[in-house]
């Protein structure tokens, strides 16, 4: 029986219409926010290496930009969809404002799997995108990001491209590049290490001590693997992990770089020796003090919820 698949939009629609309610805020806030201010549909053909012609279904969506330029990320996976990233724009809005940052919220993506696709295909599935959405970013319009499945080498791609099309070197049209053509240092594990940041934040609210703390991660994509350093140097029990293929239990605890080596290898975490198999869902209800959902949105839902066992979700 397959699982029943949340509309992102139409949850994070339900929660802002809460929200505003409680918060008294006027119906004109809500009309505004229901609706992303533009959106951006394109199909992208691009030569594949075996010499046949595949169209990509891509978007670039403007939720938001009241506080100021748009920011948000490019996600390559096969469930990039409109109504999923309608979703990730406004999250990127509601995030940009609960800290302060002047900037409003987007969120782009190509509908496909990069892991299936060739170094040569990923590039060149990125340079149609840049070109297909270049007049939709920029320094003060939109600026984007990595996301799932996309990451510095997407991001010089994305550049490199926009460059060519608008004939001016400028490097602010796009963060997360590589240190050598203008990107920032420390920026590769900055997510995760936000996530450790917040937890040891949360910890002392709830009085718990990050040292010995048992910590279960639901990805193992760069945000899930830098959380799990940044935890472990802290002194906390890295007790379960997973990815798309799979997931591992150890009680005892994981050393993270471990498990990565055992990944690269791989291509996943499953089968890492003297550990439980649990699935890719099974972090989510392991025995923890922590659990940190570093994978897709609405991993956790009204199904689960109640066997989610964690004292602090970050």
């Amino acid at each position: 029986m397959s699982e029943r698949r949340i509309n992102p939009w139409d949850e994070q629609l339900k929660i802002i219409k809460e929200v505003s309610e409680i918060m008294g805020l006027e119906p004109a806030f809500y009309e505004v926010v229901s609706r992303p201010k533009a959106i951006l549909h394109v199909s992208l053909p691009v030569r594949m290496d075996d010499g046949s012609v595949r169209v990509f279904e891509a978007f670039r969506i403007h939720h938001n930009d009241a506080r100021g330029p748009c920011k948000g990320g490019i996600r390559y996976h096969p469930h990039v969809d409109l109504d999923t990233e309608k979703a990730l724009a406004a999250w990127m809005t509601w995030k940009c404002a609960v800290v302060n940052l002047p900037y409003g919220g987007a969120k782009g993506g190509v509908a496909c799997n990069p892991k299936e696709l060739s170094r040569g295909e990923l590039e060149r599935i990125t340079r149609a995108y840049a070109a297909a959405i270049a007049r939709f970013v920029g320094v003060d319009l939109d600026i984007p990001a990595p996301d799932v499945g996309t990451d510095a080498q997407v991001m010089a791609w994305f550049a490199d491209e926009y460059y060519k099309i608008t004939g001016r070197i400028i490097p602010g049209v796009i963060t997360a590049k590589p240190v050598c053509i203008g990107g920032s240092l420390g920026r590769a594990g900055a997510t995760g290490r936000g996530v450790f940041f917040t937890a040891v934040e949360a910890s002392k609210k709830y009085g718990l001590q990050i040292k010995g703390a048992r910590v279960a991660i639901q990805g193992y994509g760069s945000v899930g693997y830098s959380a799990a350093l940044n935890f472990y140097k802290a002194g906390a029990k890295i007790v379960a992990v997973s990815d798309s293929k799979g997931g591992i239990y150890c009680k005892d605890g994981l050393n993270p770089e471990k498990v990565m080596e055992h990944k690269r290898k791989t291509k996943t975490v499953s089968g890492f020796p003297g550990c439980e198999e649990i699935g890719q869902k099974g972090p989510l209800t392991v025995e923890c003090d922590i659990l940190v959902p570093a994978a897709l949105e609405n991993q956790i839902t009204e199904e689960n919820a109640g066997d989610v066992k964690a004292k602090l979700i970050v």
